[in-house]
């Protein structure tokens, strides 16, 4: 960066140099300037607009009035560059006329609040001339530059303060904005730091033009106390009281009168020199010399004496030196300097006098004033500028990064662990400070993350399959003791993981069928029955057909199942596959008619879950044996999951159940039950496919 900032400063020196040595009307002091800002960024654009007119003002002070202007040239063509509006021709001339604009702008400011030139029409349209011809040269200039350059040469010469594996421009873009809930970091910073640098710069301009201003008062103080001494030389002491007693016609007061009148031209910011000698009425005037339109008062004219003098009247009249005083009279605010004026015998006869008046040292201090006001604006936006740049990729974009990184983290499964640890290595943040020992704080906490996570998630899968198995189980109890059912819990729950993929094919019940919601209807199918755990075996396995009395107890199972499996609720609330476990068992005997038990309930009154178990559950009773019938045919049980379509079932449920034929006589036939003769144990077949077990 300071390679490329001393390189763009000498091209603004030279061009001055050229367009001195061609004799043109232009400025050409901002080229290295552009260049600088649309190749390397806004901080070197800045470095090289304010030096460069730092250096223009050793030889040219009122180059420093336009140290902002050019600071300005480097934030607006790093802002157009940024934007990418150099790469069409309306951007290029939207850029030629905003740095017109701010030049014109800037020097009527200049003029009419600093150096009081003329601002006219014609002195306007004079300088918007030049500028257009100043700026239009500088931009053709970088364009062609920007155009033509090696872009290895161009990405080069881009100065950046990574502390961290640099990012790409959408990244940075990303990075740069963040989301904030109130106010972002970068705001607070700059905040912070103008109103330090405010509060700063005012002390220090405050403090400068209190010095400044005491020193102009001394420098002043001097210059009129040896004018007013030279003017005492000029007086003859001894013919002072003659002077005043016999007027202006005594010999040699015309010829001192003329020394004191041409001592007072030499000086122009002496105000009035005159000589007074001081009586208890007041001042009597000696010699006065005129000042401009104000004709001096004649030899001998009374002055009385202001309140100014009182403090200094009896050195006065005791004929005593007197220390400078500052007078506010119909005069004018002057500096006063009295220097005395001594006879033969030591006497002081009078005093020899010079005004300085106080507006040639306010008007020193307001240029003082404006080119330090100027040049701390100046150096105002390169501090700005400067901890911007160091707080953006020291501070801001290694926290951005690093929350942009962690609010990408996945925990879907080992892969995405890898990925949110990787991630955040390969961010490389080295800031050296509290940010580096955050970012190593996260990757420490990332990764230690990842490997619990991982063995969370193996031990939670081991639960699952264990609470799985043990629900199987359970139900394999429950069915143990009916001897007609064989497979059905995992039959039916098969049949249920079907209907629901079937059910999301056709786009029906999309917003309840969801991936939870069928991963738990599939797990906790099998404790559909388990209510029956309280029927009696005679009951559960009694050949011909049940009673009422009988079929009442029979019913009995799914409030039985409902009861028990909310006690399991109580202990392990937050199990949502046992609330579905629950529907299952209490309501898969309803009728969308409502003419189904327990509670009659109709349509959508049902629970999804219950209505599509009710499919699976009967048709699996269709084509199984049971102790009180033979098995339907497979063709004879589809048919009547058809009938009752819109009166025992779901007709959504229901079609989707048909829909996927193929897939229910593939469950049907893999699940086909072997049973040798009565006391013997059933045999069934083995080689049992694991989809059909996880109903995948």
């Amino acid at each position: 960066m300071m390679l490329i900032c001393v390189i763009c400063v000498l091209i603004n020196m030279g061009g001055v140099r050229l367009m001195e040595a061609l004799g043109w009307s232009l400025y050409f002091d901002s080229l290295g300037t552009a260049i600088a800002a649309a190749m390397s960024g806004y901080l070197p654009g800045i470095i090289v607009g304010l030096f460069t007119n730092l250096i223009k003002g050793i030889t040219d002070t009122e180059s420093l009035y336009y140290i902002v202007v050019n600071t300005l040239i480097a934030i607006i063509t790093y802002l157009f560059m940024r934007k990418g509006y150099l790469r069409r021709p309306v951007g290029v001339i939207a850029l030629i006329f905003s740095l017109v604009f701010a030049g014109v702008v800037y020097w009527v400011l200049i003029s009419l609040v600093i150096t009081g030139d003329p601002v006219t029409l014609s002195s306007i349209w004079d300088n918007i001339v030049i500028e257009l011809a100043d700026k239009g040269i500088t931009v053709g200039i970088l364009l062609l530059l920007y155009l033509f350059l090696p872009k290895k040469l161009v990405a080069l010469m881009e100065v950046r303060g990574w502390r961290q594996t640099p990012l790409t421009a959408r990244e940075t873009v990303l990075a740069k904005r963040g989301r904030n809930r109130k106010m972002s970091l970068r705001t607070k910073i700059i905040l912070i730091l103008f109103g330090i640098f405010a509060v700063l710069g005012v002390a220090a301009i405050m403090i400068s033009v209190y010095l400044y201003r005491d020193y102009s008062i001394k420098d002043n103080e001097e210059f009129a106390r040896g004018t007013a001494q030279m003017a005492g030389t000029f007086v003859d002491p001894e013919m002072v009281d003659t002077y005043l007693e016999k007027g202006v016609d005594q010999p040699g007061y015309q010829e001192t009168m003329k020394e004191l009148e041409t001592l007072k031209a030499s000086n122009p910011v002496i105000e009035f020199v005159y000589v007074y000698q001081p009586r208890e009425d007041g001042f009597h005037v000696v010699f006065d010399v005129d000042s401009g339109d104000l004709p001096g008062d004649p030899a001998g004219f009374l002055v009385e004496y202001g309140d100014d003098y009182k403090p200094v009247l009896s050195n006065l009249l005791s004929g005593t030196e007197i220390d400078p005083i500052i007078t506010n009279d119909e005069y004018g605010r002057l500096i006063t300097v009295f220097t005395t004026v001594k006879d033969k015998t030591g006497r002081t006869v009078c005093y020899a006098c010079a005004d300085i008046s106080m507006e040639v040292v306010y008007t020193n201090e307001y240029d003082f004033l404006s080119k330090l006001v100027l040049l701390f604006i100046g150096f105002f936006i390169l501090a700005l500028a400067l901890a911007l740049w160091i707080s953006e990729y020291n501070i801001i974009l290694p926290i951005n990064t690093m929350a942009i990184s962690a609010s990408k983290f996945a925990y879907d499964d080992e892969d995405a662990l890898e990925d949110n640890v990787e991630r955040i290595r390969r961010l490389d943040i080295h800031t050296g400070d509290e940010i580096e020992n955050m970012y190593q704080a996260l990757s420490k906490t990332t990764e230690d993350s990842e490997h619990y996570l991982v063995a969370l998630r193996t031990k939670t899968e081991t639960l699952s399959q264990m609470q799985n198995a043990l629900i199987m189980v359970l139900a394999d109890m429950v069915e143990s003791r009916d001897e007609s059912t064989g497979d059905h819990v995992r039959k039916t729950a098969a049949y249920t993981r079907i209907i629901m993929n079937k059910l999301i094919e056709l786009g029906y019940y999309r917003d309840q069928l969801t991936e939870k919601f069928m991963y738990d209807v599939e797990n906790s199918a099998p404790l559909h029955d388990i209510g029956k755990i309280s029927v009696s075996d005679v009951i559960l396995n009694k050949p011909g057909k049940l009673t009422e009395e009988e079929f009442e107890i029979m019913k009995t199972h799914t409030t039985a199942g409902a009861e028990i499996i909310d006690q399991v609720i109580h202990t392990v609330p937050d199990s949502a596959y046992l609330r579905e476990a629950k529907n299952l068992a209490e309501y898969h005997h309803e009728k969308w008619n409502g003419t189904g038990y327990p509670h009659g309930l109709a349509g959508e009154e049902i629970p999804l879950s219950a209505r599509i178990m009710a499919v699976a559950d009967v048709f699996d009773a269709l084509v199984s044996d049971r102790c009180y019938k033979k098995a339907f045919a497979f063709e004879k049980a589809m048919s009547i999951i058809k009938e009752d379509a819109g009166t025992h079932f779901d007709p959504k449920v229901a079609e989707a159940f048909l829909a996927a034929e193929d897939e229910v006589r593939e469950v049907a036939e893999h699940f086909t039950v072997f049973r040798v003769t009565k006391g013997q144990t059933e045999l069934l077949r083995s080689s049992m496919n694991p989809n059909w077990k996880s109903g995948r």
